[in-house]
């Protein structure tokens, strides 16, 4: 098939959960990743070994671990500001996930002054394709400020409606937050012509790039985002890590987050002064073994080459979608034409429940997710509460996508739907 990794079974092998079986002896199909991806050898190897060998807290501690640990840390944000084609690695900060840069930034705004601040008259503008994660900061932010919280709606095919951009993103529009691609829909949003738009009336763009990350070549500056987001665990790195990218005049802007230690010049009993970027950012103990583990995922990802990678996904999500054509009764919630999307594709059985859906499909070994995906407004504007989505990722083969598409044809047969 055009498009697919000609490494594939190798890069396969790189991930050793994926050589498991299951329950019944039956092998692992994994099309959850948009939910977490899996992570390679040498990133698991990478975080036993800063464990067993140099574990140490940061920053503070004047021995040899701790000034190895420091440099491996420090290390780590390099690679992901060369994974991110950042200007400066003291414009990426580190946070515990996406959810946390994106309370960072709402709240931020919430306590900044200048030009920054956003009060009573002004709008915040988000879609109504958004994770929950960059909605409800953002209805937070509004609502403690007098703010007016405003959103793009979505045409018939799962795109953003744009045909009122001009209206929407106005004079009064203090932040634009919105997704690169969508975990639900999976749609690949035009960021940059937003991001010009508000910049012509002086607003700040936030990017939601947690799903554009694993499978899309980021550049920061092109993207026209003033500040980015993503999440380690999506990236084939670990849980409880994720980066705040931000322009640096922005980001020095901004008031800090949290209040503790690191993130401090001086203290005193009367008052406080605090450090530069990120450093200000980032208080207390960070998730050190998730970032050294986020670096070498980083790393891998630039390996193998995300345009590879994005030309895989592409190829996988193409079959996929005619793979699911074929099964009556399917319906694909998004965009139809591979080359418009992402590889999360969510859809409907005509009368079979998600839930019930992924519990078949789990039976033969097959592990997709079920509900709403943390996009309720997304599903009501389809006029559905729930749906099934299977995700694909770079070690995604054919063969799992056949196993698919003959399970939901046995779901529709156990069910005794059509």
């Amino acid at each position: 098939m055009e498009g697919l990794l000609p490494e594939l079974e190798i890069i396969r092998k790189d991930f050793p959960i994926l050589e498991r079986q299951l329950a019944g002896g039956l092998p692992l199909v994994y099309l959850d990743s948009a939910n977490t991806s899996q992570k390679p050898q040498v990133v698991i190897d990478t975080m036993v070994d800063h464990l067993e060998h140099h574990n140490a807290n940061i920053s503070r501690a004047m021995h040899q671990l701790g000034a190895e640990s420091t440099e491996a840390f420090e290390a780590a944000r390099d690679r992901v500001a060369a994974f991110i084609k950042a200007p400066s690695r003291d414009e990426v900060i580190f946070t515990k996930n996406a959810t946390e840069a994106l309370n960072l930034v709402a709240n931020t705004f919430a306590w900044a002054s200048g030009e920054l601040s956003v009060g009573e008259g002004d709008e915040v503008v988000i879609t109504e394709m958004e994770h929950h994660s960059n909605i409800v900061p953002w209805q937070l932010l509004t609502e403690r400020t007098g703010a007016t919280l405003r959103w793009f709606g979505l045409t018939d095919d799962g795109r953003l409606d744009l045909s009122n951009i001009d209206e929407l993103i106005n004079e009064r529009t203090k932040v634009v937050s919105l997704t690169w691609v969508s975990n639900m829909l999976g749609t690949i949003n035009p960021v940059a012509e937003i991001a010009a738009r508000a910049h012509e009336v002086g607003a700040v763009v936030v990017v939601d790039a947690s799903q554009a990350a694993p499978q899309l070549p980021i550049d920061v500056v092109a993207s026209g985002a003033d500040l980015l987001v993503f999440t380690g665990h999506k990236v084939v790195g670990p849980t409880g890590i994720g980066v705040l990218w931000g322009r640096r005049e922005v980001l020095e802007a901004l008031p800090p987050f949290h209040g503790g230690g690191e993130m401090i010049e001086t203290v005193t009993m009367a008052r406080s002064t605090y450090a530069g970027i990120p450093h200000k950012f980032e208080a207390g103990t960070p998730p050190i073994i998730e970032a050294i583990g986020l670096g070498a995922a980083v790393d891998y990802l630039d390996h193998v080459g995300l345009d590879a990678v994005h030309a895989h996904e592409q190829a996988v999500t193409g079959y996929a979608l005619e793979g699911l054509a074929s099964v009556p009764g399917v319906r694909v919630l998004g965009p139809l034409d591979a080359a418009s999307r992402g590889g999360a594709i969510s859809f409907e059985l005509d009368g079979v429940h998600p839930h019930d859906i992924a519990q078949v499909l789990d039976s033969r070994g097959v592990a997709v997710r079920a509900g709403h995906h943390c996009a309720k407004p997304a599903h009501a504007r389809f006029g559905v509460q729930a749906s099934t989505r299977m995700s694909s990722y770079l070690y995604t083969t054919p063969a799992e996508i056949d196993a698919l598409v003959e399970g939901l044809n046995y779901t529709r047969s156990y069910f005794k739907v059509g």
